[in-house]
């Protein structure tokens, strides 16, 4: 299986070209599987059990398998159903396309096909053409030029044809398809191995620069495995090249043969046939002549044909030997080419032994890279097999389902068959085995049976004559059993056999239909294979790419490396020859060293001399001396002998001292001239230090240039650089130090010949002092040179540690650059998680690209691999047709290896068809994928094009709004923060007091809204603030994109549409602060409701908080999104430096594209004067007429040509509308067509370039104009940020005047009414308190009247049975009354105490109210006052506002105009590329006509070259045939002459002329010979001369040069001379001036000697003097010691005291510092304290304010109290009065009921009755039950009697008369009353207006008790719609019935806060079933308002407040 596996992804993993290959390897490994699987058990098992078990095991392995590939197989199936869906969708698409592009490859295929032809027909010509050529040339020199760049085999006939190496230019005839074929299946392999070896120079390159820690010497030996390697494959190459050309050539030579041969036996028959000719003619005028003359027939007809023999034998003989010669020739140089070919095949074979060496060596290293590089590979496949998958399988959808069809079929076909032929086959031997089996068994049997039957007869006869054997029986039985057992154990085992058998037919079943299964399944995998395959093709595309630039760095580094290395070895160079020059130096001072010392011995020795005769002198003097003092006459004369003979002897000595000067002299001229030299070796080296300098500066430079690409090579190379920069300083020091240590030794030298030329001419005493100077100066020379020495020895140590360092500086940058690999590995990481988070940002645009990228490189290489595959295909087609032509007609020249080729070739034709099936497949596959993309594509990179420039744009805007917003979004911070106080503080507060009143809190709610809008406008001026400075900032990008415009045509386009998403991003900005101004906003709500609602105080906090945090949190995630998009914006800043060097090279690019037009424009016109056939004509018009006669077959057979030629074109021309597209040959009429096509784009491309200056014109205009206008921006821009900084302070100031002031407006409004209300409140309440206090008198006379109340209404309303006793009854009554007014007096007491604390609480805020007032009015003067200057200064700034606002209109129109401009250019430079496009366009189309031009025009050429040949060949001919004509015309001229002179000529003389003749004519041939070896003799001696003309000259520029060097050496020798002479002179001058000099010396010395006498009289007398001085100068001194002595003393004590005042001023200064500090301390504790204090009285003057609010309120609500209480005070008196009238009614009255109650006691009264009556039928329907109950219970009636009555009356007034029938309780149906007026106006008046009423109601006063009784019975009488008072009576009844509690008196009293009560003291009781009307149940009359009841908790002014306000 596993082998099974491998071979399987062995198979998958070959190219597409092999497929069927690995197709046939597949079904091969198929069968080898069934084959496995069915033989394991065969092969293993014996026992039939043991099989069973075994195969069962593996039925159950199998089934399993089987289930799991099912489940597979299904899901796979619907991934296919889902696949073929889209599929069809795709082919829809697919179908018209394919159409299109058949219709396309015909057209190109008849172009193909029309072009061979026309190739065809030129190679026949080119052939001819040749032939006739090679037939007059007779050296093998006029071979063609071309022959040897073929790349064809020898097999092929026609290789010789001119056919270049590099290119395929098509095919050249039916005989070069098999050659091309096997040519471009050699190119396709030399590029598969080119592919490959790129791909392992990639990976390499790719490590050297992943590798961080290999430096130092690997580079150097990668560097020499790199070359090695390429020196490796570059020999290779060219012994490959070189064996196929010297192939080539042979074959070539031998074809060219063969065709000379059979070229000249034509050419002979042909002359033959001529001559042949001409002899008749010559003949027939002989005949002529001789019929007159009668000549001997005989004689004639013998002549003839001894001349034609002897022609015909001469030109035999010439022919072959000119056939020896060549066939020699060839020989030899073939020959020589073989050896030449062995000898380089042994060195290239010797070189391959030691590069294989060295391949070897580097094969292992490369292995271990590309295993690297695999898994760096492996882990991109990874990365991008996951974002490739759905492109893959989009992309190989269509070819893999073709895939699967063609995998079916042939699954069909060959794998069933050769699976059941395998299976069958074994089946088949293992029946047979049986049957052989079965076959011997059956045999023995026989033999067995036959046996038997022989031993029975034997035992039959044996019976007969003798006893049977019954041994040999029982034997014959025992075998017959032991066979009958093995035949029933063979037919067992048959049996088990055949059910085996039919189980293996079953296991071969179900393993074929396992084996269908595993084939779809292993389609499935094949497609996935596929689609991997097109995944890994696409990255191969990228690789390529990839490794195209890689290669074109490589080559500009190697470049770079070899330019480098060779500075490098000139430098090495440069350095070895000044090392050479230094040792020369050092050795020239080693020797001048040694010469000085020898100079310096010889100066000591001539010293010594000098010293010995100087003493001999002073001897002699003494001498003489004493011969002059005792001098006597001969005595005398003696010793002057003597005297004069020591002279001679010192005249001796001096003239040999003179001779040593000489020599000493010659040697010093020596030293000068080895100086000399020295001088020009030193100018030398000067020179080339000043051009390795040069050198070094290109090697900088080159440096700096390569710097970018290879950091760490230029980095060496620059420490390498540097190190022989150094080297060269210390060199050129030592060089310079070395010329100073000559320059002085030659002064020295100079010094010492001109001190001995002294010395000469001095005396004794002179040269003693000259002898001890130069003692002096030897020794200071001495010393001097020791010092040298020692410089030099220090110089070299120097340059040893120099050497070291830079080798440490080395390995230091070595280190440096291994850091910065690190650290470029690690950026490039870096950069890798940039671009992943790029990627992750921009997926979708960057995945589109990629694909759109991939599938169009996938596209190209598909397009071309399948136009090539088809082109193949075709010429392949055509040459099986070839082939098939050819195998029906023999081929004279055709080889038998050519049918193997065809064989091979078919092969391969059936292989690259099922390929190109493939291929086209995929092809349609990706083209659909690419139009499907191409939109998406287009789109994106739009979308990407301006997104980058936004980007680029928006940059600097986003920051600037970013610092805007930041800046906003900090104050909002801060607010939230000041919000978040003011919430603890509210909260504290609450914590601390009561909640405060409502109308607070709507009042500070209103203060916060009107804060919040003064906010909302601040933001509106920052935000019109920030717009300004948008607007502006938006102008200078826009005057910089129109200065940027000469330069970027192309990105304008993209960088005007930047402001749009800028201005988005401005408007997201701007939406989240409206979102944070809306989350402020909700925070002042919820602080307000903070006010209101203490309850919701702890959620209010959580809720903030909560919002703090998402606060919080969205601000970190605004920074994260900037921080992202500001990652973003770089990355897009640099993809746009990337895209504007992308523009600079499209700009280059179209250059070269202008440039490349011209040119081809120049070559059309070039072409066109060439390929005009007319101008050859006329330059070849004389030769072409004189050889008319021998190209007339020629011109017949190009005739012909032409004629098919222009045939076939009318063809194509009329099939071109269908399918063709014109044909490929060269026609006079195309060519014509193409000139015309060519001028015309000449015209378009003219005026496009006329229309690009104008365009060019217009954006320099606008340019200028663009310039001018961002002057006057910039300065609109300063004034513009001047204004709106100054309209920014003031609109700042003016916003917090206007808010001050409004605060301050509003708080002394407030103040004013509170003072106006608090004064009338004060007034008010004592008022009330007076009236009070009188109303509390009078209270206690009520008791007594309510008695007497109470007493009429118990009588009425008694029953008859109460009657009995009197006193008793209005007892009960009086105490009644008197309880119901005490608890009146308990309320009123309640109310009274609630009153006082009112007013005492009120008095307080009053007071409170009145400081405030004060310190407020003093405030509000100096906020007037503030206020009036503010005003003035908001109407300047208003006004200085409204003209920048102008101005910013001007600003803003000039912008558009801008954009305007902006979007024309826009326009403008689309056009433009729409233009580039088509010149793009216009460009490929003339270069492909430029292409068809120069093919043609080299067709041209060769047909050209080939005619001038023929011409040369033929004029060469022509010049035989005339020389030869001449001499015929000469012979036949003789003849004739010969033939009138003498009619009877004889034979000798004709034998004579024969003779003559054959000589004339060996002669002529000679000189034809000759002539033709003088010519190529001549042309030998042309080139010769021209090359010894070139070395002349060479010659001639060199003995120029040498010439210049000698006149510059003589004129410099000449200068020398003369410097030398004038040096002598001037020494000779000096001798002169020291001699004049030394006599003045002496005359001196004299007149010194005289003064130095008299000077050492005066110096005793001086020293004396001085001596004496010095006595007192010593005296002095001492002196001045002790004064400085104790001045030190002073001084220390000084020093002392200052160090104490120091140590004091620094304590002093330390001090102040501490107070200083601590004072700052205080005063920053007192700042704290302070800013604490005005925080605390901040919080005061809030809390302040919002008791002020409160007191407000209260004052509001106690002002319309007073109101309300001087009502009732004015009710109370009218009440007062009215009581007293009243009360003397009553009184009145009980009187006369007393008088009334005693006459009338048990009697009906008629007036009741009447009234009863009366009153029943004035009372409604309803309500006459009640009365009807009345007259009953007067009547004496009983209850049960009234209510039968009632009901058979009817129901209605039931529940009425129980109320009633009670004669007291009848007036609890009272209250009910004032709904009556009120039912019918419910619905339709307004709840205020029955507010009012009530009001109306309760201000009205109330009636005395009295009065009751009358109200009471009043409505009894009186008709229904009269009782408007029965408000008043609902009242008085309601306090009569008296039955309440005195809590439950006013309910709107809170129980905690004592409210001013709303009724009356009349009104207490009111409400008598339930409270207040208000305070009911709201019935169904009244309309229901949800804001009117009012918690028990709330105060009454609280509710008032409400009420008020709504």
């Amino acid at each position: 299986m596993s082998s099974w596996l491998g071979g399987l992804g062995s198979g998958l993993g070959q190219s597409l070209g092999q497929v069927g290959g690995s197709l046939s390897s597949f079904t091969g490994q198929i069968s080898n599987f069934t084959k496995d699987m069915l033989l394991e058990g065969v092969e293993e098992v014996g026992d039939a059990a043991t099989e069973l078990q075994v195969s069962n095991s593996k039925l159950t392995d199998m089934q399993a398998a089987f289930a799991a590939q099912k489940s597979e197989y299904d899901r796979l199936r619907k991934i296919h159903a889902e696949l073929e869906e889209k599929l069809e969708a795709s082919e829809i698409q697919i179908k018209q396309q394919s159409m299109e592009y058949r219709t396309l490859l015909q057209q190109k295929d008849v172009e193909i096909s029309h072009l061979k032809a026309r190739q065809s027909g030129l190679q026949d010509e080119v052939q001819t053409l040749q032939q006739s050529a090679q037939s007059a040339s007779a050296s093998p020199a006029v071979l063609p030029v071309t022959t040897a760049s073929a790349t064809a085999t020898s097999s092929s006939v026609s290789s010789f044809l001119p056919r270049p190496s590099g290119s395929h230019q098509g095919f050249h005839g039916d005989e070069m398809d098999l050659s091309d074929v096997i040519w471009s299946q050699q190119e396709i392999n030399r590029l598969t191995t080119e592919v490959a070896r790129l791909e392992g120079e990639v990976s390499h390159w790719r490590r050297v620069s992943q590798a961080s820690q290999t430096a130092g010497s690997g580079n150097g030996d990668q560097g020499e495995i790199l070359k090695l390697q390429r020196t490796i494959k570059e020999l290779r190459e060219e012994m490959s090249r070189e064996v196929d050309e010297h192939q080539h050539e042979l074959a070539a030579l031998q074809d060219a043969q063969r065709q000379k041969m059979a070229d000249i036996t034509r050419r002979h028959r042909e002359e033959l046939g001529e001559y042949e000719e001409r002899i008749e003619e010559l003949e027939e005028q002989i005949q002529n002549g001789g019929g007159q003359a009668s000549p001997s027939p005989a004689d004639s007809s013998t002549l003839l044909d001894l001349q034609k023999t002897i022609q015909s034998l001469q030109e035999a003989a010439e022919l072959r030997e000119k056939q020896l010669r060549e066939l020699a020739g060839s020989q030899e140089e073939a020959g020589r080419k073989q050896a030449s070919l062995q000898q380089e095949k042994d060195a290239a074979q010797e070189e391959n032994a030691e590069l294989l060496q060295n391949y070897t060596r580097l094969q292992a290293s490369v292995t271990e890279l590309q295993t690297r590089v695999m898994e760096q590979e492996g882990k991109a496949l990874q990365k991008a097999q996951l974002d490739g998958e759905i492109q893959g399988l989009r992309k190989a959808l269509a070819g893999a389902e073709k895939e699967i069809q063609r995998l079916q079929s042939l699954a069909e076909t060959e794998p069933k068959e050769e699976v059941e032929h395998a299976d069958i086959l074994e089946l088949n031997t293992i029946i047979g085995t049986m049957k052989q089996e079965k076959e011997v068994l059956e045999q023995e049997k026989l033999n067995l049976q036959e046996r038997l039957k022989s031993a029975e007869e034997r035992a039959a006869s044996g019976g007969e004559g003798e006893p049977s054997d019954p041994e040999q029986l029982e034997d014959l039985r025992a075998e017959l059993e032991r066979t009958e057992k093995a035949l029933k154990d063979t037919q067992e085992e048959r049996d088990t056999l055949m059910s085996e058998l039919e189980e293996l037919d079953r296991q071969n079943q179900e393993a074929t239909q396992h084996m269908i299964s595993v084939k779809e399944q292993l389609s499935g995998q094949l497609k996935e294979a596929e689609l991997e395959v097109t995944r890994l093709s696409t990255e191969l595309d990228t690789t390529k790419d990839q490794k195209g630039t890689l290669q074109q760095e490589l080559e500009t580094q190697k470049e770079k490396l070899s330019q480098s290395a060779f500075t490098l070895n000139d430098m090495h160079m440069g350095k070895q020859t000044l090392e050479n020059t230094l040792k020369e130096m050092k050795d020239k001072l080693g020797h001048a060293q040694e010469q000085s010392r020898e100079a310096r011995r010889e100066a000591s020795e001539l010293k010594k001399t000098l010293l010995e005769a100087e003493e001999q002198l002073s001897a002699a003097r003494v001498e003489l001396a004493q011969v002059g003092e005792g001098g006597g006459g001969g005595g005398g004369g003696g010793e002057e002998e003597g005297a004069r003979e020591a002279l001679a002897d010192k005249e001796r000595e001096l003239s040999d001292l003179r001779r040593e000067l000489a020599e000493m002299r010659s040697s010093h001229e020596k030293a000068t001239s080895d100086h000399y030299e020295m001088k020009m070796e030193n100018r030398k080296l000067r020179e080339e230090n000043e051009r390795s300098v040069a050198k070094v500066g290109e090697l900088s430079r080159q440096a700096k240039e390569g710097q970018v690409a290879l950091n760490r090579t230029v980095l060496e190379k620059d420490t390498r650089i540097d190190a022989l920069k150094l080297e060269k300083g210390q060199l050129e020091g030592e060089l310079s130090q070395a010329e100073r240590t000559l320059a002085e030794q030659a002064k020295q030298y100079q010094q010492t010949v001109d001190e001995l030329t002294r010395a000469r001419s001095m005396d004794a005493s002179a040269l003693q002092k000259e002898h001890e100077r130069t003692v002096k100066l030897n020794q200071e020379k001495d010393l001097e040179i020791a010092q040298l020495r020692r410089d030099i020895e220090q110089m070299a140590s120097d340059h040893r540690d120099t050497n070291e360092m830079l080798s440490i500086t080395v390995a230091g940058q070595k280190q440096l650059t291994d850091l910065l690999q690190e650290k470029d590995t690690f950026m490039e990481t870096l950069k890798q998680n940039a671009t992943d988070l790029q990627n992750e940002m921009e997926n979708s645009i960057l995945v589109a690209t990629k694909e759109a990228e991939a599938l169009k490189q996938a596209l190209e290489d598909r397009d071309k691999h399948l136009g090539g595959m088809k082109e193949e295909n075709s010429h392949l087609k055509e040459e099986i047709d070839r082939l098939r032509d050819q195998q029906t007609r023999p081929q004279p020249l055709a080889e038998p290896r050519t049918l193997d080729i065809i064989t091979e070739l078919e092969t391969e034709i059936t292989q690259l068809k099922s390929s190109r099936d493939a291929l086209e497949e995929d092809v349609q596959a990706l083209r659909r994928t690419a139009e499907e993309q191409q939109a998406s594509l287009l789109l994106s990179q739009q979308s990407l094009q301006a997104q980058q420039s936004e980007l680029e744009q928006a940059h600097a805007r986003h920051e600037q709004s970013t610092l805007n917003y930041d800046r906003l979004i900090h104050a909002r911070d801060e607010e939230i923060a000041h919000l978040q106080q003011m919430v603890d503080e509210i909260s504290e507060r609450q914590g601390r007091a009561d909640p405060p009143p409502v109308q607070g809190v709507v009042i500070l709610q209103e203060d916060k809204t009107q804060s919040l809008n003064r906010d909302n406008g601040n933001e509106k001026h920052d935000l019109s603030k920030v717009e300004i400075e948008r607007l502006v900032r938006g102008i200078e990008e826009k005057e910089t994109e129109i200065s940027q415009l000469n330069e970027k045509n192309l990105s304008l386009a993209k960088q005007l549409d930047q402001l749009a998403v800028s201005r988005d991003e401005v408007g997201k900005l701007s939406q989240m602060v409206l979102q944070k101004d809306l989350e402020i906003q909700a925070l002042h709500a919820r602080v307000s409701m903070v006010g209101a609602g203490g309850h919701n105080q702890d959620v209010m906090i959580l809720q903030h908080q909560q919002l703090q945090q998402q606060m919080q949190q969205q601000l970190q995630v605004y920074a994260v999104e900037r921080e992202q998009v500001l990652a973003v914006l770089n990355e897009k800043t640099r993809e746009n430096s990337q895209l504007r060097s992308d523009y600079h090279r499209i700009v280059d690019i179209m250059a070269g594209k202008e440039a490349a037009l011209l040119k081809l424009q120049q070559e059309n016109q070039r072409l066109s004067t060439m390929s005009d056939p007319s101008g050859s004509q006329e330059m070849f018009r004389e030769t072409i007429q004189n050889l008319s006669r021998i190209i007339r077959e020629k011109d017949i057979e190009i005739d012909a040509l032409t004629q098919k030629c222009q045939t076939l074109v009318a063809v194509l021309q009329s099939s071109g509308g269908e399918s063709s597209g014109g044909p490929g040959g060269v026609s006079s009429n195309q060519f014509e067509e193409l000139l015309h096509e060519r001028d015309t784009l000449k015209q378009q491309v003219k005026k496009m370039e006329e229309w690009k200056q104008q365009v060019i014109t217009t954006v320099k205009n606008m340019q200028h104009e663009s310039a001018q206008l961002q002057e006057e921006l910039i300065k609109l821009q300063g004034q513009v940020s001047a204004d709106s900084d100054c309209s920014s302070q003031l609109s700042v100031d003016y916003t917090r005047l206007i808010q001050s002031y409004e605060q301050k407006e509003r708080r002394l409004g407030s103040l004013g009414q509170e003072l106006a209300q608090v004064q009338q409140s004060i007034s008010q309440l004592s008022t009330i308190k007076d009236v009070l206090l009188g109303k509390l008198d009078s209270v206690p006379q009520i008791p007594q009247a309510s008695l007497a109340s109470q007493a009429g209404g118990a009588f009425l309303s008694a029953e008859p049975p109460t009657y009995q006793g009197p006193a008793s009854g209005s007892n009960e009554d009086l105490q009644q009354q008197i309880q119901s007014l005490r608890a009146l007096l308990a309320e009123r007491e309640a109310m009274i105490r609630t009153l006082q604390e009112n007013n005492h609480r009120l008095s307080n805020s009053a007071s409170a109210s009145e400081t405030e007032q004060k310190g407020q009015m003093e405030e509000a003067r100096q906020v007037r006052e503030r206020l009036e200057a503010l005003q003035r200064l908001v109407r300047e700034k208003d006004l200085l506002i409204k003209s920048k606002g102008d101005q910013l209109g001007q600003v803003s129109e000039a912008l558009r105009n801008r954009e305007n401009d902006n979007e024309v250019l826009k326009q403008a430079v689309t056009n433009l590329k729409e233009r580039a496009l088509i010149f793009e366009m216009d460009v490929k189309k003339l270069k492909e006509e430029n292409e068809l031009v120069a093919a043609r025009s080299r067709e041209k050429d060769s047909e050209f070259r080939a005619l001038q040949e023929t011409n040369m060949q033929v004029s060469l001919l022509l010049r035989e045939k005339e020389f030869e004509l001449s001499t015929m015309s000469e012979k036949a001229a003789t003849m004739e002459k010969m033939l009138k002179d003498k009619e009877q000529g004889k034979s000798g003389e004709l034998n004579q002329l024969l003779n003559e003749m054959r000589s004339m004519q060996e002669k002529a041939v000679a000189f034809q010979q000759e002539r033709d070896r003088v010519m190529l003799a001549l042309k030998q001696k042309q080139m010769e001369t021209t090359a010894v003309q070139t070395e002349l000259q060479h010659v001639m520029d060199k003995e120029q040069r040498l010439k210049l060097e000698l006149e510059r050496l003589r004129s410099h020798l000449l200068e020398i001379e003369d410097s030398y002479t004038r040096e002598a002179l001037a020494a000779e001058d000096r001798e002169g001036e020291l001699r004049r000099r030394v006599a003045l010396l002496e005359e001196r010395l004299a007149t010194s000697s005289n003064a130095v006498e008299n000077a050492s009289q005066q110096a005793s007398m001086q020293v004396e003097s001085l001596q004496e001085q010095l006595s007192g100068v010593v005296k002095q001194r001492d002196d001045a010691l002790i004064q400085l002595h104790t001045s030190q003393e002073q001084v220390n004590q000084y020093a002392v005291s200052l160090s104490n005042l120091q140590m004091v001023l620094e304590q002093f200064q330390q001090e102040e510092k501490a107070m200083y500090s601590a004072e700052l301390d205080k005063h920053k504790k007192e700042k704290d304290e302070w800013r604490r204090k005005a925080q605390n009285l901040e919080d005061k003057a809030s809390a302040l304010q919002l008791n002020l609010d409160e007191a407000n309120a209260a004052l509001d609500s106690a002002s319309r109290l007073t109101d309300q209480l001087d009502l009732k005070e004015e009710q109370l008196e009218e009440l007062k009065s009215q009581v007293e009238v009243r009360q003397e009614m009553l009184e009145e009255v009980q009187r006369k009921l007393m008088n009334l109650l005693n006459s009338t006691e048990g009697k009906v009264d008629k007036v009741l009755m009447r009234n009863l009556y009366v009153g029943y039928f004035h009372t409604p329907k309803n309500k006459r039950s009640e009365v009807l109950g009345l007259m009953g219970s007067v009547l004496g009636l009983s209850r049960e009697d009234v209510d039968k009555m009632l009901e058979e009356d009817g129901r209605q007034g039931v529940t009425g008369w129980v109320s009633s029938w009670l004669g007291g309780r009848a007036v609890q149906s009272v209250p009910n009353t004032p709904q009556r007026p009120t039912h019918g106006q419910g619905f339709n008046s307004s709840f205020s207006e029955m507010f009012v009423k009530f009001l109306e109601v309760e201000s009205t006063p109330a009636l005395p008790p009295p009065k009751l009784l009358v109200h009471d019975i009043k409505p009894l009488s009186a008709p229904p719609s009269g009782r408007t008072t029965s408000t008043a009576a609902h009242l008085a009844t309601g306090a009569a019935a008296g039955g309440r509690k005195p809590g439950e008196s006013n309910p709107f009293l809170a129980p905690r806060s004592a409210a001013v009560p709303l009724l009356s003291s009349a009104g207490t009781g009111a409400g008598g079933g339930g409270g207040h009307l208000l305070m009911k149940p709201i019935s169904d009359a009244l309309p229901t308002f949800t804001p009117v009841p009012v918690s028990a908790e709330a105060s009454g002014g609280a509710v008032l407040k409400d009420l008020l306000k709504q």
